[in-house]
This record gives C-alpha cells, sequence and structure tokens, in this order.
C-alpha cells in the first residue's frame, strides 16, 4: 500500500469549477493509450467510452462504468498521458494554480497535495451553479495521480490517473454528507492502484 505523506507546504482551501471534461459525444473511442480496460477501482469496472488525442503529445481517455453517461456522468474514471519533460510535480503545481485562481469566483474549493516516492496525489472540490447563479446544481470530487511516465519505446512524460465523482441538484447535500465521512476511501482506491502500463499510438 503507497503511504502519501501530505505535503509540508500549506494547502489552502478554494473551491471552483473547471470541469476537466472535454466536450465529450457518444460513439466509439480510440484506445490510444492502449489501455482497453475494463479499470477495476474499488468496486466497480469502468469501461473505455470517450478518447482524445488533440496534440502531438496529449493523449486523453475517460471510463465509465455501464449505465453511466460521459456526458452526466455519476464516476469518471481517465488516463491522461503528455509526452515530455514536464514532470508529475510540475503538472501538481499547475492544477494548484489553476484553482487558487478558481477560488477567486467560487467560495467551494478544497484542495490537499500528498506526495510519495515522487508520484503526487491531489485531491479537490469543484463546484457549478445554475444558470442564474443562485443555486450550486454541480458538485464534483476529483482525485489526481500524478505519475511520471516511461513506455516501452522509450518515451518520457507524466501519467494522469484521475477518478471524478460527480452529485447534481437534490442529491448534493448527501453526497457531501457522504464524503465527509468517507474521504479516504477514493484516495486510498487511487493511491494503490496499479498504474495503467501505456504504449502510445502515434
Amino acid at each position: 500500500m503507497l503511504n502519501y505523506a501530505k505535503k509540508a507546504i500549506a494547502v489552502v482551501a478554494a473551491i471552483t469549477f473547471s470541469m476537466t471534461m472535454f466536450a465529450q459525444k457518444p460513439g466509439a473511442a480510440t484506445d490510444y493509450l492502449h489501455v482497453p480496460g475494463p479499470l477495476k477501482i474499488g468496486n466497480n469496472a469502468y469501461h473505455l467510452a470517450w478518447s482524445s488525442h488533440p496534440a502531438a503529445n496529449f493523449y486523453k481517455q475517460e471510463y465509465i462504468a455501464p449505465g453511466d453517461k460521459v456526458e452526466r456522468f455519476k464516476t469518471l474514471v481517465s488516463v491522461d498521458v503528455l509526452t515530455g519533460t514536464a514532470t508529475p510535480r510540475d503538472l501538481a503545481a499547475a492544477k494548484v494554480e489553476e484553482l487558487k485562481k478558481l477560488k477567486a469566483s467560487n467560495p467551494i474549493v478544497n484542495y490537499e497535495i500528498y506526495e510519495n516516492e515522487g508520484e503526487i496525489l491531489l485531491d479537490f472540490l469543484l463546484s457549478a451553479n445554475t444558470p442564474d447563479g443562485k443555486k450550486v446544481s454541480i458538485i464534483e470530487r476529483n482525485v489526481y495521480r500524478y505519475t511520471a511516465l516511461k513506455d516501452n519505446t522509450g518515451t518520457t512524460g507524466v501519467l494522469l490517473l484521475s477518478v471524478a465523482e460527480r452529485a447534481y441538484d437534490d442529491n448534493i447535500e448527501a453526497f457531501l454528507k457522504n464524503l465527509k465521512g468517507n474521504r479516504n476511501t477514493l484516495l486510498n482506491a487511487v493511491g494503490n492502484y496499479p498504474v495503467p502500463a501505456v504504449s502510445l499510438t502515434k
């Protein structure tokens, strides 16, 4: 079991909403990373549902449980790869800066950082309001795990394994109550999951 020790750096509470999805559309997904799934995290199995290769050095694949939808998911598992010289620490720091900026316009963000032998876990909460801004309509909890990558061709970069859990409208209160008592469950599931062995499609 990985033992993630909380970094000594103080972590500030912040809430924002930068939903990490692209504009997903239903349809066949290309397995760019040769990680077809299902990915078994916790008690559920997640199947490849959407993918994107929008830049030469960036790949993204998303997985959902049977019956779920990428457009309005309950749980979404993602495997992202960014090739190049960036490190897990670089990408985690960039995400934290994004969260800090979001905090300025959203009073609900909470994030914590953990580190273990070069890997970074970032646990954060986001929200989105109704169009009139009067009510929170979505809460999204994310756990990001940044790991250094070297595939079977020698390509280096960062692999990001992430799980996002969402609640909508009238289910938000119960979701937050459950999160308060079971926060470590998802952290442990993501932190201890075997890192997917990717092989990049050029």
